[in-house]
This record gives C-alpha cells, sequence and structure tokens, in this order.
C-alpha cells in the first residue's frame, strides 16, 4: 500500500514537472511573438504600435468558454486574451504524431495571429459579417480567418529566422507536419468520419501547409489576405 502511494506520488511529481517545463517554453514562444510582431507592425502596418497579448497558461474559463487540453490554445476577442493549455501538447505529440519543439510554437504563434488579426479591426469586421451570414457562408468565413492565422504565423516564423537566427535544421519541417497533422480532413478521417469541407471549421490539411508557407516565403501580412484569394 505505501509502496502504491510512493509510486502514485513520484508519478504525480513527475507530472507537474512536465506541466511546469511545457508552460515555460511556451512562455518562452509567447515572447518570440512579442519581440517579432513589434517591429514587423512598425514596417508592414504603417507604423502602427503593436500591442502585447495578454495569455493564460493552464486550464480556466475564459470569456469565450472554458480554456483547456480538449479545446486547444485558442485566443478570445472577447478579453482579448491567449488560453493555452500545455497539456494539448502531448495530445498533438503523442496522438496526433506532432512532435518538436517547433511544432509546439507554430501551434502558439497560431494562437496568437488573431490577436494580430483583432488589431487593425480584421477579426471584429468578419465575425460581424458572420452573424449576418447563413450558416454555410459563416463557416466559410471562419475557415478564411483561420488560414490567414496560418499565413500570419508563416510570417512570425520569417521573422524568427531572420532576426534571431532561432530556427534550427527541421524546424520549419515540424510546422508543417503539425499544419497537416491538425487539418481538419484529418482530424475528420481519424475519428472514422468523411471527410467533409462543408462542415471545416479550420480548412484541410492541404490548405493549413500551403498558406503557413505562403506566410513564411514573403515575411509580408499583406501577402495574408485570404478574404480576397480566390484560391485557398
Amino acid at each position: 500500500m505505501a509502496r502504491r502511494a510512493a509510486e502514485r506520488e513520484r508519478g504525480l511529481r513527475a507530472r507537474r514537472q512536465r506541466f511546469a517545463r511545457a508552460a515555460a517554453f511556451i512562455r518562452s514562444v509567447v515572447g518570440f511573438t512579442e519581440e517579432a510582431w513589434k517591429p514587423i507592425f512598425q514596417r508592414q502596418a504603417g507604423g502602427r504600435a503593436y500591442q502585447p497579448v495578454q495569455g493564460f497558461y493552464g486550464q480556466t474559463k475564459s470569456a469565450c468558454g472554458p480554456a483547456n487540453a480538449a479545446t486547444g490554445p485558442f485566443y478570445c476577442p472577447q478579453d482579448q486574451r491567449i488560453y493555452i493549455a500545455p497539456g494539448f501538447f502531448a495530445v498533438l505529440q503523442q496522438e496526433l504524431g506532432a512532435g518538436g519543439d517547433f511544432a509546439v510554437a507554430y501551434v502558439v504563434a497560431h494562437a496568437v495571429a488573431p490577436h494580430i488579426q483583432d488589431q487593425p479591426g480584421i477579426l471584429g469586421k468578419v465575425n460581424a459579417i458572420r452573424q449576418r451570414s447563413s450558416e454555410a457562408d459563416s463557416i466559410a468565413l471562419s475557415v478564411r480567418i483561420e488560414l490567414q492565422a496560418d499565413c500570419l504565423s508563416g510570417v512570425w516564423a520569417r521573422s524568427v529566422e531572420q532576426r534571431f537566427d532561432a530556427l534550427e535544421a527541421g524546424d520549419i519541417e515540424e510546422a508543417f507536419n503539425a499544419a497537416q497533422r491538425i487539418g481538419d480532413d484529418v482530424l475528420m478521417k481519424r475519428a472514422g468520419q468523411a471527410a467533409q469541407p462543408r462542415m471545416f471549421r479550420h480548412s484541410s490539411a492541404a490548405q493549413r501547409s500551403r498558406r503557413l508557407k505562403i506566410g513564411y516565403s514573403s515575411g509580408q501580412i499583406d501577402d495574408c489576405d485570404s478574404f480576397s484569394a480566390d484560391r485557398l
């Protein structure tokens, strides 16, 4: 009995340590997003001052609903904060096959991207249109929001590579792999369902990785305009 209790305690300590390490890494990635986006805004957003994002790391309830490993990282426009439960990244690596530090970094950057969309008013305008639209049109606009976020994640990755020389061999491939692993078509198939584009919320694996590559290749915010693009 005592031995089992000791083993449970060791297991709990190990999980707490893994959680602490994951949370520390996530905070460092968010720090890189802050340092990267400030000069990008100055150069590409007409000198607009970048407003820092506030984050919550762990399981909680946001103004947009629950925030936990099951919901995954997200930005809540109601309180303008990002919510990241470190436990999600175990799911990303162990269940979805998207391993590596830069896979985590890409997902964190994608969670920050709606904050980038929110500052010039893009997110608010598109969400207002969605509320007046049919369900199908609202879903289509949601997909375009998410694809712009993927592209902006690529812009961020390009800046990190150029300004901080922080990418190692294979890092960007980890991000592309993660984008493909969390495509709606892939997740539907994993759940035993047929891929149905009309039900997509984030778009397909091919679309996500393509938009990420566009942002990474150009490093330009303007090239991430998914709303006027004919081909996603």
